[in-house]
């Protein structure tokens, strides 16, 4: 299934916020971004070089503990420029627990690169997923959020990273939609998804 597919798919699903979590989505996935996220600055640091943030890994332990699949989901353009490997990357993933991660290693534009739904689209033909039924979690509402929302999934932005600019100088970047929780942190977003999955 391509992406104009599911944009045609889920063009209806506009719920927000606890309306979309009432207890009639039995959540499948969550796809959660690194960068600014989980852990760094929100610009480019090496796997080697990487440090998750406090409570991150609790965050993550916690999803999988409630039974949710976890997929890392993350722009990495400089695997293009020979800076880092995906191998170093899937790899680092594997430790911190995710189940799978997808990752775009280009700096041109692409099918998957946030923005664009790609990624989302090839987990969900993977793992049988219905985006609508799984939840992203990221800091930048230009790429991040707006991947979500073509897809119609359920969007959270944490203040962490380039989520306090996301909310302000540049909102004008993902004016067409907006997230459902704005969470203070990872495991901000994590338990508020848990407590009203």
């Amino acid at each position: 299934m391509g992406v104009r597919e599911w944009e045609e798919r889920y063009v209806k699903f506009t719920k927000k916020g606890t309306e979309t979590m009432e207890g009639t989505i039995n959540l499948q996935a969550v796809f959660i971004d690194r960068d600014g996220t989980i852990g760094g600055t929100g610009h480019f640091i090496p796997p080697n070089n990487f440090k998750l943030f406090e409570h991150a890994q609790v965050a993550i332990n916690l999803l999988k503990e409630s039974g949710l699949k976890v997929f890392a989901f993350t722009n990495q353009y400089r695997i293009s420029r020979g800076e880092a490997t995906i191998e170093e990357f899937e790899n680092q993933f594997r430790i911190f627990g995710f189940n799978h991660s997808y990752i775009c290693p280009h700096e041109q534009d692409c099918e998957c690169r946030k923005p664009k739904p790609g990624m989302l689209i090839e987990a969900a033909n993977e793992h049988n997923l219905d985006l609508s039924r799984c939840v992203v979690i990221g800091d930048v509402g230009s790429t991040d959020m707006l991947a979500a929302h073509a897809v119609g999934a359920i969007k959270i932005l944490v203040k962490t990273g380039w989520g306090k600019d996301s909310l302000t100088k540049f909102r004008d970047k993902w004016i067409e939609t907006e997230p459902d929780y704005i969470a203070e942190d990872i495991l901000d977003a994590v338990n508020w998804l848990i407590t009203n999955r």
